[in-house]
């Protein structure tokens, strides 16, 4: 006797009320998902309108948007089939893993963990730049703290790490449930806002007084920067392994994309007004870290004092990042540790265990890596390609509930290419700059 196949329910269905599940309101998750993608992005996506030039880089951030969110699609269309179960897709790990067994969910929660460790040790160290200073070669960038009070021993790097660490990250980093975090958040994208807000008022400024640069509007094909800017791109709106969390505490799921659409529109609009006035302040002297481009005084009325604030803001917005990160690092190392024992949230010891043993480990690599930049850039190339465009791409080509179209498909080889071919060359690049001998001013 044949069997006729089980019909599929696309409709999203209700969460029960049990632990915390149904609790987070659309606004909380809005500010939760946006506090995800906006990281260091802000800082990194100026250098690469500049290599792309500034035409083809807006377009390009649009883009890289557009596809962000085809791919999130992906992700939470295949979370609603996966199982007849509420919660049975709780994170984007569980849900890899029901179309590619043990070890496509094992390689998940690596990449998660490899990606998201990376970018907690970047945030700390852009923490460390902004308040106590860089150096560069022979040229010195003065920290926010370090150049009003001085070179102190409670100003060098260390101690403010430290001084961080125990009484700004660790109270974050203590809650076991994302929406505790949505006040946390909308603050963070709000001082986001003051970041691109003082950044256009100071660009206008300049313009009026003719002392504006002018950027290139198309880019240099001989610029070995240019093909590194699609993983810059990639990591600066990747967000997906925060998707299920966040959804898993909706009492309506059929509201995440909407979710999803809103934090995108005003992720891309900052991280566009971030590029243009960017590249308009200091056209081709835009660093890597556009930060370090506001250590001087900017030759306007108030300069110095804009100055200061540009940093504050963004290194307060890091601080209030860093615990978003840093949640679902947690729950993706506990998941490949210890795959068969109670959910995390349930076993205080070993939550508490966890998340020191992960904080100490940001720490000693914010205070040992000498560098972000490449590494930014490998991550990039490698772990966030992968969370990004190649996971949610294959969840579609292998469809295991037959709810993909032609369409769908076409996509996912188009990313899956993108992906590769991009991240190929990134890494190329990156290995022939190394060994060619780039100086330390073109790292800057």
């Amino acid at each position: 006797m044949a069997v006729l196949p089980q019909k599929i329910d696309m409709k999203p269905r209700p969460r029960p009320l049990i632990s915390g599940a149904g609790a987070a309101s659309p606004s909380g998750a809005v500010f939760n998902l946006s506090t995800t993608i906006v990281g260091a992005g802000i800082m990194a996506l100026p250098a690469a309108v500049k290599a792309l030039g500034l035409i083809p880089g807006l377009l390009a951030i649009a883009a890289a948007a557009r596809l962000t969110e085809s791919s999130i699609e992906m992700i939470v269309r295949s979370g609603r089939v996966s199982s007849p179960k509420p919660a049975a897709a709780a994170s984007y790990a569980d849900l890899v893993g029901e179309s590619f067994g043990s070890a496509g969910k094992a390689l998940t929660r690596a990449c998660v963990v490899l990606n998201n460790l990376g970018m907690l040790v970047v945030y700390m160290i852009i923490l460390g730049d902004v308040l106590s200073g860089t150096s560069s070669g022979t040229a010195h960038h003065t920290g926010v703290i370090e150049g009003w009070y001085g070179p102190q021993w409670w100003t060098s790097r260390t101690f403010l790490f430290l001084f961080t660490t125990l009484f700004v990250f660790a109270p974050l980093i203590s809650f076991n449930r994302v929406d505790s975090l949505r006040y946390t958040s909308a603050l963070s994208v709000a001082l986001a806002f003051v970041f691109v807000a003082i950044t256009a008022i100071v660009a206008v400024i300049k313009l009026f007084d003719g002392t504006a640069s002018m950027p290139r509007l198309l880019p240099e094909m001989v610029d070995w920067k240019l093909f590194t800017t699609v993983p810059v791109l990639i990591t600066s709106f990747v967000c997906h392994y925060s998707i299920h969390p966040i959804e898993s505490e909706l009492r309506d799921p059929g509201q995440m994309m909407r979710i999803v659409r809103v934090s995108l529109t005003l992720c891309t609009s900052v991280y566009m007004a971030t590029s243009l006035f960017g590249v308009l302040l200091f056209g081709e002297g835009t660093l890597d870290d556009v930060l370090a481009n506001f250590d001087v005084d900017l030759d306007i009325p108030l300069g110095a004092f804009l100055s200061d604030v540009v940093r504050v803001s963004y290194a307060a917005h890091l601080m209030l990042v860093f615990p978003i990160v840093f949640y679902s690092l947690r729950q993706n190392v506990d998941g490949l540790l210890f795959p068969r024992l109670v959910p995390l949230a349930q076993d205080k010891q070993r939550f508490f265990a966890t998340t020191a043993g992960l904080m100490a480990l940001a720490f000693l690599g914010a205070n040992y890596v000498p560098s972000i930049w490449d590494a930014f850039q490998f991550m990039g190339a490698t772990t966030s390609v992968v969370i990004g465009f190649i996971l949610p791409a294959a969840l579609t080509l292998r469809d295991v509930h037959g709810v993909a179209t032609k369409n769908d498909r076409i996509l996912s080889w188009f990313m899956i290419i993108l992906a590769v071919s991009t991240s190929f060359v990134a890494i190329l690049s990156d290995v022939y700059a190394f060994f060619g001998g780039r100086g330390d001013g073109d790292r800057a």
